[in-house]
């Protein structure tokens, strides 16, 4: 209850100290960020800032996008005011700098969780053609194709971490879903949403879930290849903690645990549905 209680706290902090510029951007102040991270001495949290700068150039990202050097004013003593060295943080930035953080920090390790799935939804939000649809059935499209992409990049992450075998694969694969569904595997699951065993979960999921599921996938990979995993077991491991971290957020913020969502259509009927209405719209 304890550790639930402080995860709030803590969402709630770091969207307190949001700002939004002139132009309506959303943006973070590093010195405020360093003060919510517990950085006694603002030189001290430079050296994070720099880390996280290099993970932002290493994943292909313009710097200057996400990291914006900027002044702002301090209260000194009796009222009195300085002008000091600040930067603008993006959301992506932030969730860089806590992923490059002091991990024995617990305010740090709720903000990794707190920052990647916020990341990604917002990711997904800004992206013109998921904004451009306007039906679940468009949307689940979009989403599990995402997904498929992912779950292929996960796939290769997890081989250099050293789950070779198919049958290791899913052994995987299934710690990451008993992380997410509270202990279900893909056997469960499958038996929770009545399904065939041919069925594919994955397929059978409306957006809001397969949102979750994406996340599980993006963040596993991120944290296997950043942190250098090697071993089958350790592997299984992290892919079962980020998807308790991602149900742990989902449970914050009132959302629906995703063993309880409904069942969907299969996406594969859906998909053959929207072309067949493409094709007599030309």
């Amino acid at each position: 209850m304890k550790q639930k209680k402080l995860s709030k706290q803590v969402a709630t902090i770091f969207e307190q100290i949001r700002r939004v510029d002139e132009n309506g951007n959303e943006y973070w102040s590093a010195r405020d960020f360093s003060k919510v991270l517990e950085y006694v001495e603002y030189r001290n949290f430079i050296p994070v800032i720099n880390r996280a700068k290099e993970a932002c150039m290493n994943s292909g990202q313009p710097i200057d996008h996400h990291f914006v050097d900027m002044n702002e004013m301090i209260i000194l003593g009796k009222g009195a005011e300085r002008q000091v060295d600040s930067m603008k943080l993006s959301r992506y930035a932030c969730y860089l700098i806590v992923q490059n953080g002091d991990p024995s920090k617990e305010v740090i390790a709720l903000g990794q969780t707190y920052f990647a799935v916020q990341t990604r939804l917002q990711e997904i939000k800004q992206l013109e053609e998921y904004n451009a649809l306007t039906s679940e059935d468009e949307k689940r499209l979009f989403l599990r194709n995402e997904l498929r992409r992912h779950n292929t990049q996960l796939a290769d992450a997890a081989h250099n971490a050293g789950v070779i075998d198919a049958i290791d694969y899913a052994i995987f694969q299934n710690f990451g879903y008993k992380g997410l569904y509270g202990g279900l595997d893909a056997k469960a699951i499958h038996l929770r949403k009545q399904l065939k065993k041919s069925q594919n979960i994955l397929d059978h999921m409306g957006s809001t879930e397969l949102a979750a599921n994406l996340f599980r996938a993006t963040q596993t990979e991120e944290k296997l290849r950043r942190e250098n995993i090697k071993g089958k077991q350790e592997a299984n491991q992290t892919h079962y903690e980020v998807g308790k971290k991602v149900r742990e957020t989902i449970q914050e913020i009132g959302g629906t645990m995703p063993e309880n969502l409904p069942t969907a259509e299969d996406v594969k009927k859906i998909e053959r549905r929207l072309k067949g209405n493409q094709q007599k719209k030309l």
